[in-house]
Protein backbone atom coordinates (compact mmCIF):
# COMPACT_ATOMS: atom_id res chain seq x y z
CA UNK A 1 0.00 0.00 0.00
CA UNK A 2 2.59 2.23 1.11
CA UNK A 3 5.36 2.74 -1.85
CA UNK A 4 8.76 4.12 -0.44
CA UNK A 5 10.68 6.15 -2.99
CA UNK A 6 14.31 5.71 -2.59
CA UNK A 7 15.91 9.35 -2.76
CA UNK A 8 19.12 8.60 -4.74
CA UNK A 9 21.97 10.26 -3.67
CA UNK A 10 23.15 14.26 -5.32
CA UNK A 11 26.26 12.47 -7.04
CA UNK A 12 24.76 9.60 -8.42
CA UNK A 13 22.57 11.12 -11.12
CA UNK A 14 23.48 14.86 -11.21
CA UNK A 15 23.34 16.08 -14.59
CA UNK A 16 25.08 19.74 -15.33
CA UNK A 17 28.74 20.93 -15.50
CA UNK A 18 30.84 21.41 -12.37
CA UNK A 19 32.61 24.97 -12.04
CA UNK A 20 35.75 23.41 -12.63
CA UNK A 21 34.48 21.91 -15.63
CA UNK A 22 33.05 25.27 -16.96
CA UNK A 23 36.57 27.01 -15.86
CA UNK A 24 38.59 24.45 -17.96
CA UNK A 25 36.44 25.31 -21.15
CA UNK A 26 36.20 28.74 -20.78
CA UNK A 27 39.88 28.81 -20.30
CA UNK A 28 40.55 26.97 -23.37
CA UNK A 29 38.13 28.76 -25.09
CA UNK A 30 40.07 31.93 -24.21
CA UNK A 31 43.28 30.62 -25.43
CA UNK A 32 42.43 29.81 -28.55
CA UNK A 33 40.82 33.43 -29.09
CA UNK A 34 43.76 34.98 -27.85
CA UNK A 35 45.81 32.84 -30.55
CA UNK A 36 43.27 33.37 -33.59
CA UNK A 37 43.22 37.28 -33.06
CA UNK A 38 46.46 38.46 -34.53
CA UNK A 39 45.60 35.74 -37.40
CA UNK A 40 42.58 37.60 -37.94
CA UNK A 41 43.92 41.67 -37.69
CA UNK A 42 46.69 40.55 -39.96
CA UNK A 43 44.00 38.87 -42.37
CA UNK A 44 42.20 42.02 -42.23
CA UNK A 45 44.98 44.42 -42.92
CA UNK A 46 45.74 42.23 -45.58
CA UNK A 47 42.70 42.28 -47.48
CA UNK A 48 42.59 45.90 -46.61
CA UNK A 49 46.09 46.25 -48.28
CA UNK A 50 44.56 44.68 -51.49
CA UNK A 51 41.66 47.25 -51.36
CA UNK A 52 43.99 50.10 -51.79
CA UNK A 53 46.07 48.78 -54.68
CA UNK A 54 43.10 47.92 -56.27
CA UNK A 55 41.33 51.46 -55.58
CA UNK A 56 44.52 52.95 -56.62
CA UNK A 57 44.56 50.96 -60.21
CA UNK A 58 40.80 52.08 -60.66
CA UNK A 59 41.85 55.61 -60.07
CA UNK A 60 44.93 55.32 -62.10
CA UNK A 61 42.79 54.23 -65.09
CA UNK A 62 40.12 57.37 -64.71
CA UNK A 63 43.10 59.60 -64.75
CA UNK A 64 44.37 58.01 -67.98
CA UNK A 65 41.08 58.57 -69.49
CA UNK A 66 41.08 62.37 -68.33
CA UNK A 67 44.31 62.67 -69.65
CA UNK A 68 43.57 61.65 -73.17
CA UNK A 69 40.44 63.99 -72.91
CA UNK A 70 42.59 67.07 -71.31
CA UNK A 71 46.10 66.44 -71.77
CA UNK A 72 46.72 66.50 -68.52
CA UNK A 73 46.15 64.87 -65.22
CA UNK A 74 43.98 66.39 -62.35
CA UNK A 75 45.32 66.45 -58.76
CA UNK A 76 42.69 65.85 -56.03
CA UNK A 77 42.26 65.46 -52.23
CA UNK A 78 39.10 63.88 -51.21
CA UNK A 79 35.66 64.21 -52.60
CA UNK A 80 36.01 67.31 -55.33
CA UNK A 81 33.90 67.32 -58.68
CA UNK A 82 35.66 70.60 -59.59
CA UNK A 83 37.18 68.68 -62.76
CA UNK A 84 33.72 68.10 -63.78
CA UNK A 85 34.82 64.09 -63.07
CA UNK A 86 34.00 61.88 -60.34
CA UNK A 87 37.37 60.69 -59.41
CA UNK A 88 37.78 57.31 -56.94
CA UNK A 89 38.85 58.84 -53.63
CA UNK A 90 38.05 55.83 -51.16
CA UNK A 91 39.05 52.28 -51.60
CA UNK A 92 36.20 50.44 -51.08
CA UNK A 93 32.55 50.51 -51.69
CA UNK A 94 31.53 53.63 -49.74
CA UNK A 95 34.38 56.36 -47.66
CA UNK A 96 33.15 55.37 -44.31
CA UNK A 97 33.50 52.02 -44.55
CA UNK A 98 37.11 52.51 -46.64
CA UNK A 99 40.59 51.94 -44.95
CA UNK A 100 42.44 54.31 -47.27
CA UNK A 101 41.73 57.91 -48.77
CA UNK A 102 42.76 58.44 -52.52
CA UNK A 103 44.53 61.62 -53.25
CA UNK A 104 46.50 62.86 -56.48
CA UNK A 105 49.14 65.34 -56.96
CA UNK A 106 51.97 66.24 -59.11
CA UNK A 107 54.99 63.92 -59.51
CA UNK A 108 57.75 65.06 -57.57
CA UNK A 109 58.96 68.20 -58.94
CA UNK A 110 56.98 67.63 -62.59
CA UNK A 111 53.56 69.72 -63.16
CA UNK A 112 50.45 67.62 -63.50
CA UNK A 113 50.78 67.60 -67.37
CA UNK A 114 53.97 64.91 -67.30
CA UNK A 115 53.09 62.62 -64.54
CA UNK A 116 50.67 62.35 -61.16
CA UNK A 117 51.32 60.81 -58.50
CA UNK A 118 47.89 58.44 -56.69
CA UNK A 119 48.33 57.94 -52.74
CA UNK A 120 45.91 55.98 -50.36
CA UNK A 121 46.40 57.43 -46.95
CA UNK A 122 45.42 54.60 -44.52
CA UNK A 123 42.51 56.04 -41.98
CA UNK A 124 41.45 60.13 -42.02
CA UNK A 125 38.53 62.25 -41.42
CA UNK A 126 36.73 61.26 -44.73
CA UNK A 127 37.32 57.45 -44.01
CA UNK A 128 37.17 54.82 -41.36
CA UNK A 129 39.87 57.28 -39.17
CA UNK A 130 40.24 54.56 -36.71
CA UNK A 131 42.08 52.35 -39.60
CA UNK A 132 45.71 52.22 -39.07
CA UNK A 133 48.59 50.16 -41.02
CA UNK A 134 52.28 50.76 -39.27
CA UNK A 135 54.21 48.44 -41.41
CA UNK A 136 53.29 50.07 -44.74
CA UNK A 137 51.70 53.35 -44.16
CA UNK A 138 51.36 55.53 -47.57
CA UNK A 139 50.30 53.27 -50.73
CA UNK A 140 51.28 54.83 -53.63
CA UNK A 141 51.34 54.89 -57.77
CA UNK A 142 52.49 56.90 -60.22
CA UNK A 143 51.64 57.39 -64.24
CA UNK A 144 55.15 56.33 -64.87
CA UNK A 145 53.77 52.90 -63.29
CA UNK A 146 56.16 53.16 -59.90
CA UNK A 147 54.44 51.80 -56.88
CA UNK A 148 55.70 52.40 -53.29
CA UNK A 149 54.89 51.37 -49.73
CA UNK A 150 56.39 52.57 -46.23
CA UNK A 151 57.80 55.38 -48.16
CA UNK A 152 60.12 53.28 -50.30
CA UNK A 153 59.80 51.19 -53.94
CA UNK A 154 57.52 48.47 -53.76
CA UNK A 155 60.41 45.73 -54.65
CA UNK A 156 61.60 46.87 -51.32
CA UNK A 157 59.11 46.67 -48.86
CA UNK A 158 57.90 44.71 -46.48
CA UNK A 159 56.52 42.03 -48.24
CA UNK A 160 53.01 41.85 -46.39
CA UNK A 161 52.61 45.55 -48.56
CA UNK A 162 52.44 43.74 -51.84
Amino acid sequence: MFQQHRLSSPTSHSRGFTLIELMIVLGIIGILALSAYPSYRSAVRKSKRTEAHTALLRAMQQQERYYTQTNRYAAYDGPSTATGHNFIWFSGENARSSAYQISAAPCANQALVQCVTLSARPGGSLVDEHYTDEVCGVLSLNSRGERRAAGQPLSEAPDVCH
